[in-house]
């Protein structure tokens, strides 16, 4: 009982303090804040924190694996749903987690600029990893349910699911420099939807899916909020100025 106790004494410990980093980025940015900022909000000593988190950029690493698990609570219901077909599902999957990442943007943002500089390349291949496990098997249940309502042809479900998501991470490598620029021309938005496009193209002919049938209805509208400034962006501009 006592174990029990203490274990979940130390995850809400740990979940306060990601609370209160996630605060801090998102009001500040990542690069501005300091670990004691942190142990100022939560009045702790630096001893507590680092019982938890051996640097800065662990709490932004443990951030991203909390979002997710979040994802996984949102993806899950979609990919066992009963009355969805296997496009609908991948297209409400894949909706669910942009509308995740649309909802912490500032903290995506902060977390991209960490995630893809060079010093972050071992890290950046462990996490990769750790996307396959959780993702592939969601993946590869839909691509079988797609396959066996005839709207998928690939002959290999078991692999497809990998393949996916090594679309999606090079989608990353290729929109990051855009998406971080800090002026944008007329000329991003068209830019942006080509680089989408293009791995959404891709994602189809992998599961021999029908031309156009995973493309979002109103997906302007969504890749231009990816161009926007992340919220609290103008705000700290103005005080830095």
């Amino acid at each position: 009982m006592a174990r029990i106790v203490n274990e979940a004494a130390h995850a809400a410990r740990r979940n306060a303090i990601l609370d209160a980093t996630l605060r801090i980025v998102e009001s500040k940015g990542y690069e501005q804040m300091a670990i004691a900022d942190i142990l100022g909000e939560l009045q702790i000593s630096s001893g507590a924190f680092y019982h938890y988190f051996d640097s800065k950029p662990a709490l932004l690493f443990a951030l991203s694996e909390r979002m997710g698990a979040e994802a996984e609570q949102f993806a899950l219901p979609i990919v066992h749903d009963p009355t969805l077909g296997a496009i609908e599902k991948l297209q409400r999957f894949f909706a669910t987690l942009d509308r995740l990442k649309l909802a912490h943007k500032r903290l995506v943002f902060e977390y991209m600029r960490v995630w893809y500089a060079d010093e972050n390349a071992i890290v950046r291949s462990k996490f990769y990893m750790t996307r396959i496990k959780r993702l592939t098997p969601w993946l590869e249940e839909i691509i079988r349910q797609g396959c066996q309502e005839g709207v998928f042809t690939t002959p290999y479900p078991d692999q497809a699911g990998r393949i996916i998501i090594s679309l999606f991470e090079d989608l990353g490598y290729a929109a990051v420099d855009l998406l971080l620029s800090e002026e944008h021309s007329p000329d991003d938005l068209p830019r942006l939807k080509r680089i989408v496009t293009a791995c959404i193209d891709a994602l189809e002919r992998v599961l021999g899916a029908p031309a156009g049938c995973l493309h979002p209805p109103a997906w302007d509208e969504e890749l231009a909020q990816w161009l926007a400034p992340p919220s609290g962006t103008m705000e700290m501009e103005k005080k830095e100025s």
